[in-house]
């Protein structure tokens, strides 16, 4: 059974204001900025590997000139695609009582799986412009997404959201808003598991090679992302709007199976299990 109060050895949260700076009345929160620089570097970071012949062999790539506009389709499909993948999905009752609180995205709420489905719809159409396989593109985008993951769930954790389930582990938190229990700092284990530890395993597959054969990367990332999402949900509080679902799973589990069976079926065509089309 869960402590209901603090155990001796918790760790005390470390209140971080979620406004980095105010400039006049426009406040500068760390949210933002985990989404302005998780693109930023991953644009750095994608750079970087298509500047690198003997990672590609004869795998077309993009130019380093048109990421600039990868970043650009990749950032809108982000946003619009995050946001209403959280409407959707996790609070569609409450956005369609109050239209206007879905362009607050200041406030908070979005989706991975659907910010990862607006990236899929913008690295097509970039791809389908450039006249490139849109499964190399993915690669590239995929290899670089951990750094935004991760980003993105310390600003979780500053914010604070997304916190953890009730826990009497030595290093369990009593987060703000978030009633007298101490709970698992779910936010660093998504940060560590989604973020670092995919960005290592998927920096790895790409120095090994891997880009030369277009959806091997973009695979890795769905079915390891899909595979440490619903690792942390077991840790992670569900969103209270929709509790736990049926058997105990959550909606971010879900959401991850489908992903983990795309990725699985990325892999086979990668290795030649399946024929790949022209220009995929």
């Amino acid at each position: 059974m869960f402590l209901t109060t603090m155990p001796v050895l918790a760790i005390a949260y470390p209140q971080i204001d979620p406004v980095l700076i105010n400039i006049g009345p426009l406040p500068i929160r760390w949210y933002a900025l985990a989404y302005i620089f998780g693109l930023l570097l991953g644009w750095w970071y994608a750079r970087s590997i298509v500047q690198r012949p003997v990672l590609w062999g004869q795998t077309p790539r993009p130019d380093v000139t048109s990421l600039d506009d990868l970043l650009v389709y990749v950032a809108f499909g982000v946003i619009l695609g995050g946001r209403l993948g959280y409407v959707l999905f996790y609070n569609v009752e409450f956005f369609f009582s109050n239209p206007v609180k879905v362009f607050a995205v200041w406030e908070g709420g979005m989706a991975f799986h659907g910010g990862l489905a607006g990236a899929a719809l913008a690295v097509w159409l970039f791809a389908k412009r450039y006249a490139l396989s849109a499964l190399t593109v993915s690669d590239i985008c995929c290899a670089v997404v951990p750094i935004g993951i991760g980003l993105g769930r310390i600003a979780n954790f500053i914010k604070p959201e997304l916190w953890g389930r009730p826990s009497d582990v030595a290093w369990a938190m009593i987060f703000p808003d978030a009633g007298p229990m101490a709970r698992h700092p779910s936010q660093l284990y998504e940060a560590a598991t989604e973020g670092l530890l995919l960005f290592v395993v998927l920096a790895i597959a790409v120095r090994s090679g891997q880009l030369k054969r277009p959806g091997m990367v973009s695979g890795l990332f769905a079915v390891g992302y899909g595979l440490a999402r619903i690792f942390c949900e077991f840790f992670r509080e569900p969103d209270p709007q929709l509790g736990f679902l049926f058997g105990g799973a959550t909606m971010g589990m879900l959401l991850s199976l489908p992903l983990i069976a795309v990725g699985i079926l990325l892999l086979a065509v990668a290795n030649g299990v399946f024929p790949r089309k022209a220009g995929s």
